[in-house]
């Protein structure tokens, strides 16, 4: 069997592996699509937090169920996608259904090996059904559903300004369903063309380049003069998210789906005014999974769009770094097995 190893920062090789036996309340998967994420990109970079060295990257993932056990409702062959978030069951976060945000989490890819690989062992808990879905669909529903989980935790309403800070994977997601929740999406980023993509592809009607030197003057005409009242970070970039506190509108949300090794700072003055309310937002539930896979199937997102790279497995080492640049305009690379 064949995995890609990210040894260290900048550098991957192709090493061989053991294919996995099975094992009680585990499954395998023959992984047929690796979707790569901002988590990929920033471990090659050796900027993501909770990492070490040597590690088997790859979290957004399909593949074929080869074989399980304790796994009801499942039958070899079928499509799967599964929930790369291992909780412990049992901790104050488990007790409360917080399975995210577990005391002990294990997130495959980050804290542990993960699909970067022909075949993958995986808690049978964490299997999702492929429900009709294409490969391509099911290796897109996991970062959707972080999206999906962030608007959820803003708590949406029909007619808010929802400002959407960062136009990457993870943001796309996160405008996609503050529309489907009736939110009214702003896009914010320093890219140009991936504002354009917003426009052109998602329906944004709004877009603001961070770049401008009047940010707020904009987002204020927009609004009306009231501001957003939900901010969303999906940059991971410690200045967006600390410059981004003077967005939002007086009892205003902001939810950090973004992660960043630094320390946050802001203005306690202006945030207290505001009686503002700062929240994080840690990968997703299965309900979120389950809203995505309905969204798609509704016809409500098309994750497809989002696919502006194709390689397969053989040619992942070399492209890579490539994958890093802005302007090759990577919006989603797909590794196809």
């Amino acid at each position: 069997m064949k995995t890609l190893v990210c040894t260290t920062p900048g550098q991957f090789e192709y090493q061989p592996g053991v294919k996995p036996e099975l094992t009680p309340d585990h499954a395998i998967l023959r992984i047929r699509r690796i979707g790569i994420c901002g988590t990929d990109l920033h471990a090659f970079e050796g900027t993501q937090p909770f990492f070490t060295y040597p590690r088997i990257l790859g979290h957004e993932l399909a593949g074929e169920l080869v074989a399980a056990d304790n796994a009801p409702g499942f039958k070899p062959g079928e499509t799967v996608t599964f929930i790369p978030y291992f909780n412990c069951g049992h901790c104050v976060a488990c007790r409360a259904g917080k399975t995210n945000c577990c005391v002990s989490l294990q997130v495959s890819g980050i804290h542990m090996d993960g699909g970067m690989v022909e075949y993958l062992s995986v808690p049978t808990y964490s299997l999702v059904h492929g429900d009709g879905l294409s490969v391509d669909e099911l290796a897109l529903v996991e970062p959707l559903s972080i999206g999906a989980h962030g608007i959820r935790r803003a708590d949406v309403q029909p007619g808010e300004w929802v400002l959407v800070v960062g136009a990457g994977p993870i943001g796309l997601g996160v405008m996609e369903f503050a529309r489907i929740a009736g939110g009214n999406v702003i896009a914010l980023d320093i890219n140009e063309s991936r504002l354009a993509f917003c426009r052109n592809k998602l329906h944004v009607n709004h877009t603001v380049l961070a770049t401008d030197a009047n940010v707020v003057e904009q987002l204020a005409m927009i609004t009306s003069g009231d501001m957003p009242t939900v901010v969303i970070d999906a940059t991971g970039s410690l200045r967006a998210i600390n410059n981004a506190f003077q967005y939002m509108a007086h009892g205003a949300r902001y939810v950090l789906v973004g992660l960043q090794k630094g320390d946050v700072s802001f203005s306690h003055p202006d945030f207290h005014k505001r009686e503002g309310t700062l929240m994080s937002s840690r990968n997703a539930m299965r309900a979120d999974f389950e809203h995505v896979i309905a969204s798609i199937k509704d016809g409500q997102i098309d994750p497809t769009t989002y696919i502006t790279h194709r390689v397969p497995f053989g040619q992942v080492r070399d492209d890579f770094a490539g994958w890093l640049d802005p302007a090759n305009g990577v919006i989603k690379a797909m590794v196809e097995l």
